[in-house]
């Protein structure tokens, strides 16, 4: 009889693989969501890796966030595409496979879907009047926001977004894949980030005001600085502006107008005549000195 030593294969104290006739213990899935939060709080950067959208409880996973958890459990991605685009739309579903690096084993997976048909890339603003103008009735519409302001925006080409519509796609599924590999679910959630505000949960106290501009009044009051004529002039467009444009919270109009504003006073005072120097008083010996009176 030999005694020929077995090797079994190793196990990962904090990892994800395991033999089959080993189960993760209590104490080393501990050791792993340890090791996420550490990992979160030692390497990852507040608004790069993740961040917390206004109105939710838990952190948003970014892409370069998964990308770290996924190089600290050493998870390599393996992406599956379906093509499902049509005449006019272009729309990709990603199932993105989680396989340990050093094994191959397949650890997990999670799946993701974009389409140009989704509102964040459906439309997009007008560059010219002369554009929106020359644009059919059926590919154009004026967008409305919460704070009153409007927007004209065109249909998008899909052809033009269907490299970004694929990425988005296997960005949205290697996220869900990193999640669910490395149950981190309980601590980060996915995909509110690209929610439009008005979709993202709220909560009480907080609001989503929109920030969208109106090109139509930063256009107004940009015109009515460059067409003051004095300074005095110039302060009353400028107190009429702030006053409208503050009451609408639109901060690249009042952007817009403040930079005008700053400009057209510049040029008035370049304009301006300039006032003569006083001669200089020279003294000579016609010069008479009064002495102090004697009280």
């Amino acid at each position: 009889m030999s005694n020929e030593i077995i090797q079994m294969p190793m196990r990962e104290a904090s990892g994800l693989t395991a033999t089959e006739t080993h189960r993760f213990s209590a104490v080393e899935i501990r050791q792993r969501v340890n090791l996420v939060q550490e990992v979160m709080q030692g390497i990852m950067k507040r608004e790069t890796h993740y961040g917390t959208i206004p109105g939710t409880q838990k952190p948003t996973l970014y892409k370069p966030g998964a990308e770290v958890l996924c190089v600290t459990f050493r998870v390599a991605q393996e992406y599956k595409i379906e093509d499902l685009s049509v005449q006019g739309v272009a729309r990709y579903r990603v199932t993105c496979v989680g396989r340990h690096q050093m094994t191959g084993v397949a650890l997990g997976e999670g799946v993701g879907e974009c389409s140009s048909s989704e509102e964040k890339y459906k439309w997009r603003g007008v560059i010219c009047k002369a554009e929106l103008d020359a644009t059919p009735e059926n590919l154009r519409r004026k967008k409305y926001y919460k704070n009153g302001n409007t927007a004209d925006q065109i249909r998008t080409e899909p052809a033009d977004l269907a490299n970004t519509i694929l990425k988005m796609a296997c960005k949205r599924a290697m996220i869900a894949m990193t999640l669910n590999v490395t149950a981190a679910s309980d601590i980060f959630t996915q995909d509110i980030e690209d929610l439009p505000e008005e979709l993202r949960p709220q909560e009480a106290g907080h609001s989503t005001a929109q920030t969208a501009t109106n090109p139509e009044l930063a256009q107004k009051w940009v015109e009515l600085a460059n067409a003051a004529a004095t300074p005095d002039a110039l302060t009353e467009v400028w107190k009429a502006g702030v006053k409208e444009i503050q009451g609408l919270k639109d901060m690249t109009a009042y952007n817009a107008f403040k930079s005008a504003v700053g400009a057209r006073g510049e040029a008035l005072k370049a304009a301006a005549p300039k006032a003569e120097p006083e001669p200089e008083q020279s003294t000579t010996d016609d010069e008479v000195e009064f002495e102090d009176m004697p009280e």
